[in-house]
């Protein structure tokens, strides 16, 4: 397996069952060959080739023969040939103006590959001016959307990937340790991402996302972690929700936790909380293998029953994965049919919340589905916490 030893990878094991796996899907929707496309974040591309896409990226994924994967931009290159388990990675070219184009690249490779009818599959969110520019050249290929299949496939974890996972899952367990360690009253929101960021960086890890907010918990002014961090001082008697993920080379964990900050929790926030544990506990008492998601709501519905709501999702999928769950009355759909299986993981995370979210918790972590209940990814002690008391 071609792969710098430096770098994260797979077992040549795992790559080989990944491979079997797909090229299985494919030959049941009659797909001779795949095209997937990433910009910026590609999980499909990195499960099959282990590069962490930056700028754009094409992997062409035969049912027979090697793989080829086009990179941009071309000082990304080195990189991508150090860490693609791929013997095939080449730069994807520019246009006659000099700016990125890979399409003319990909067109001459899956012409070379024979590739002038049937159907290819498409992974990703491709451009639209590039899929006219493929139909153009392949006026006899079936384009057909392969998004959904690799999704599936990648629905269920392995043991390789797990043991990645808690990774991850014990560098975000890091992050909340250093928050309860370091939040003080009269440091500004900014300084809190130095705080997750420090946890992890360096040990590997990157930011998936650290979305918190701070309000007073006398006088609050909002229950939803937020994506950007203000210049608002924190201040003694302040309450600070988190949603933190840290990424280990493309896999992820996600813990959700509340602190109370300079003094214990007012009565409202112990309130929430209490609620919020207990959501929890009852959902995560009902799924295993083969749990519906008619269960999951049934357990959900006690945050109505104790006088509250919820703004985020209560239940994702890893990485939002299949299914995006809330409560019935808060309800955005869900898959039909859908069952919890064996090794897949999950978020369980109620954002607890007054009817009008002037107030709000969340608590809440990534699980393993196992044929009995739920497996912990994390460490970090389930409780609200109380930091920055002299």
């Amino acid at each position: 397996m071609h792969h710098d030893p430096l770098y994260p990878a797979f077992s040549a094991t795992e790559y080989e069952r990944r491979y079997r796996e797909v090229r299985a899907r494919m030959d049941r929707k009659g797909v001779a060959t795949l095209l997937l496309y990433g910009r910026g974040s590609s999980p499909e591309i990195h499960y099959l080739s282990n590069w962490l896409t930056t700028s754009e990226a094409h992997l062409i994924f035969p049912a027979e023969g090697s793989p080829t994967l086009f990179i941009q931009l071309s000082n990304h290159l080195p990189n991508a040939k150090r860490m693609a388990v791929l013997e095939d990675v080449r730069f994807g070219g520019s246009s006659p103006t000099g700016s990125v184009d890979s399409l003319p690249r990909v067109i001459e490779n899956l012409k070379e590959r024979g590739v002038d009818r049937g159907r290819v599959g498409i992974v990703g969110g491709l451009p639209y001016q590039q899929y006219l520019h493929l139909q153009g050249a392949f006026p006899q290929v079936e384009w057909i959307d392969f998004s959904v299949e690799m999704r599936d496939q990648r629905q269920i974890k392995s043991a390789e990937e797990i043991d990645r996972m808690k990774i991850a899952a014990a560098m975000s367990d890091r992050s909340v340790a250093a928050l309860a360690e370091h939040v003080r009253p009269g440091i500004r929101e900014h300084v809190l991402a130095k705080i997750v960021e420090d946890a992890y960086l360096g040990e590997g890890g990157v930011n998936g996302i650290h979305f918190m907010i701070t309000t007073s918990m006398r006088d609050p002014k909002g229950g939803v972690p937020q994506q950007y961090m203000s210049e608002r001082v924190v201040q003694k008697g302040d309450v600070l929700v988190v949603e933190l993920s840290t990424n280990y080379w493309g896999y992820s964990g996600q813990i959700l936790r509340t602190f109370s900050i300079g003094e214990d929790p007012t009565p409202e926030y112990q309130k929430i909380h209490a609620a919020a544990v207990e959501a929890f506990e009852r959902v995560a008492a009902v799924v295993k293998d083969g749990t519906e998601v008619e269960a999951v709501l049934d357990a959900a519905e006690v945050v109505h029953q104790r006088g509250f709501t919820i703004y985020d999702d209560f239940l994702h999928g890893a990485n939002q994965l299949p299914p995006i769950l809330r409560t019935r009355k808060t309800n955005r759909g869900a898959p039909p049919g859908f069952r919890f299986g064996k090794d897949m993981c999950l978020v369980i995370q109620p954002n607890v919340v007054t009817e009008d979210a002037r107030a709000g918790v969340q608590f809440g972590e990534m699980l393993r589905v196992t044929e009995t209940g739920l497996e912990p990814l994390h460490n970090y002690p389930r409780k609200l916490i109380v930091c920055g008391k002299d």
